[in-house]
């Protein structure tokens, strides 16, 4: 099972390779083919498919490349899925160890239940992306080098969820956040879409520094940076350690899965193009965090201030995110609010205990979020434009597609019997359970070791209780406002008077059929959760969880239905234009972050340009004087050198006979 999981992390990078070194030449080397080809079918209305595909050959060597590696990734995940399901107990295998002169790490792989599932999810996103990228960006020359960075994204991705070692797990995280860059800006040559790629970039580099510090106070506190070993060593490990070790792991979490203060970034990324908003937005970079906090969770649960910190960032950015996409007009920057917001659902779900409920919700909304995103990409395509105000009777002429995100909006939404239903009611419910006092939470791990596996117990009562409190008030407001925003878009897009100019029909099949098929678990993958006690949401929280779906839901209809053509956000009067620039968080960032960096900046240029570069200037000229002024005594008159002879001479009796 190993190996196949190896081979799988492989093979996107192999693709990646590839592509990148040698995409171009495949087109070229397949455009003699085509023409034979060509020359080979007789004319004739019944060949004109095999003349186009004859034509598009060229075209589609680098897709090939690209679509197949993770095809073949996709299968061994479900392979390796399916024997974990059957034997359920987690596997590790070591590739090397290198020694380090400390603490040595390894290039192993770890496979549980949990591994096996995202690793699944995040190939059969990848998969449906790369499909629906040969027709999305058919006609971009740099479509090579594009799908060679989704490979390599994916390869990272996997690695990030399969590693059995913290080091080895960072080099895919920042192997992510490299081509997060180069993918956001994809469209370089866009002013506004270069900064966005720069902005993440360094917004999330920010993250990563804290990340790195708590890899290291773990792993140095543990002596090893296996992730097996550091788990079965937190108990022995001192409150201080752990503390500040979580505290730090955390930056890497708000910085990579977007949660207050470090979420502004992702918005922006929504320059770039769409397959790649579903890609990062769904099951890989934004994931990555709550992934790997849920990894590492019995030390978080060791440090109950780390669970109140986790508790009080999921509370901001999951309210203060839906606001916004409330009143967001760009469709792909609706969708990318409601990210964060539904990350910080997960973020909620760990910080109140329930590390089980949170990878649900991850897992649901990986599926609802792609289908949304694709979904977004094929009406965008159709309309000519990100606005809903451009948007409007859409169901009619793209009937696919609507139906499809009516799925996607329901699981959005938490409407039953949609995934996100039962996942962010099972949240709330055990929020609800962490508002009772003594509340205590248990959790079970079978730790993979050298030498065997151990059976790590955590039971300690870390979840305060305030925290619960917190998460879910802030998570049944949420659940009106996800709602208002869900319906309010489905509704403005699809209903309503026809508003674009453009014939807007289905989009082609490459682009339409993977958004039909990701409906289908965005519907049923929260049944998945049934058989367990942990995963079944309890029928109070649920019935009271549906009454503020049912208020924000209905609110926006009974205001949209007055007046079709108007969009029901107009009611949010003032407020609207603070909600749609998030808060202006950028403005007091660009006043106590941006301004007072670059005065300093500025500052140290003045200083050496004044001080620095006048010293060194300064000491040039003034030695370049000294030597003109030398350079008058050697005018090569003997006379005066032998007149200077005796000056000094006289000079030196005079000061012999003075001195003596």
């Amino acid at each position: 099972m190993i190996v196949l999981a190896a081979v799988a992390v492989l093979l996107p990078f192999a693709a990646a390779f590839i592509g990148m070194i040698f995409g171009p030449t495949i087109s070229h080397l397949l455009t003699p083919l085509a023409r034979r080809l060509r020359r080979s079918v007789p004319p004739g209305a019944a060949n004109g498919r095999a003349r186009t595909l004859a034509r598009r050959l060229p075209a589609n060597g680098p897709a090939l490349v690209a679509v197949l590696p993770v095809a073949a990734s996709t299968v061994l995940a479900a392979v390796v899925a399916v024997a974990q399901w059957q034997h359920p107990r987690p596997r590790t295998g070591t590739l090397t160890v290198v020694r380090t002169g400390g603490i040595p790490f390894g290039l192993s792989l770890e496979v549980d239940g949990t591994a096996a599932v995202v690793a699944l999810l995040v190939c059969c996103v990848a998969l449906a992306v790369q499909i629906y990228s040969v027709a999305y960006m058919r006609d971009d020359p740099r479509y090579s080098s594009y799908a060679a960075f989704v490979s390599l994204f994916t390869a990272a991705m996997l690695l990030v969820v399969l590693s059995g070692d913290l080091l080895a797990l960072y080099v895919g995280w920042e192997v992510m956040g490299v081509c997060s860059y180069f993918l956001i800006g994809h469209y370089w040559h866009d002013r506004a879409t270069s900064r966005a790629a720069v902005k993440a970039f360094l917004v999330t580099r920010l993250g990563d520094v804290g990340f790195l510090f708590g890899i290291f106070v773990l792993g140095l506190a543990a002596h090893s940076f296996e992730i097996g070993t550091v788990l079965s060593r937190v108990p022995s490990m001192s409150h201080t350690t752990l503390v500040a070790g979580t505290l730090l792991l955390l930056c890497g979490l708000a910085g990579k899965s977007a949660q207050f203060p470090l979420h502004t970034w992702l918005p922006d990324a929504m320059a770039g193009p769409t397959p790649v908003s579903a890609l990062i937005h769904a099951a890989t970079m934004v994931a990555a965090g709550i992934y790997v906090v849920a990894r590492l969770y019995p030390a978080f649960l060791f440090a109950p201030a780390a669970l109140a910190v986790l508790g009080v960032m999921a509370a901001i950015s999951m309210l203060g995110a839906a606001l916004a996409a409330l009143a967001q007009d760009d469709l792909k920057r609706v969708l990318a609010y409601s990210t964060i917001s539904q990350l910080a659902y997960m973020g909620g779900g760990l910080a109140v205990g329930t590390r089980d409920g949170a990878l649900f919700h991850l897992l649901a909304h990986g599926a609802f979020k792609a289908l949304l995103f694709l979904g977004a990409g094929c009406v965008i395509v159709a309309v000519g434009s990100n606005m809903l105000s451009a948007m409007g009777g859409l169901r009619h002429t793209m009937p696919v597609t609507f139906w499809s995100m009516t799925v996607g909006f329901a699981a959005l939404a938490g409407v039953p019997p949609a995934s996100g239903f039962f996942s962010k009611d099972t949240i709330l419910s055990q929020a609800w359970h962490a508002t009772r006092p003594q509340h205590t939470q248990a959790w079970f791990a079978s730790t993979p070791l050298n030498s065997g596996t151990q059976r790590l117990t955590v039971s300690v009562a870390s979840v305060p209780t305030w925290t619960g409190w917190l998460v879910l008030a802030a998570g049944l407001l949420t659940a009106a406002v996800t709602a208002a925003y869900a319906t309010r878009t489905w509704l403005v897009a699809f209903f309503g008077e026809r508003r674009s100019a453009t014939g807007a029909g289905e989009a082609t099949g490459l682009m339409r059929w993977p958004v039909a098929v990701l409906a289908v678990p965005a519907l049923v993958i929260g049944f998945l959760g049934l058989g367990s006690d942990e995963l079944r949401p309890e029928l109070g929280m649920t019935l009271v969880s549906l009454l503020f779906v049912v208020a924000g839901a209905g609110a926006v209809y009974l205001v949209w239905n007055r007046d079709p053509a108007l969009d029901p956000v107009r009611l949010l009067g003032p407020a609207r234009p603070l909600l749609r620039d998030g808060f202006r968080l950028d403005a007091v960032y660009d006043v106590l972050v941006v301004r007072p960096l670059v005065a300093l900046a500025e500052m140290v240029v003045h200083t050496d340009e004044r001080a620095v570069d006048a010293a060194v200037v300064g000491a040039g000229r003034g030695t370049r004087r000294l030597g003109g002024l030398l350079r008058r005594t050697e005018n090569g008159n003997p006379q005066t050198y032998i007149s200077g002879v005796l000056a000094g001479v006289v000079l030196i009796v005079l000061a012999v006979v003075v001195l003596t």
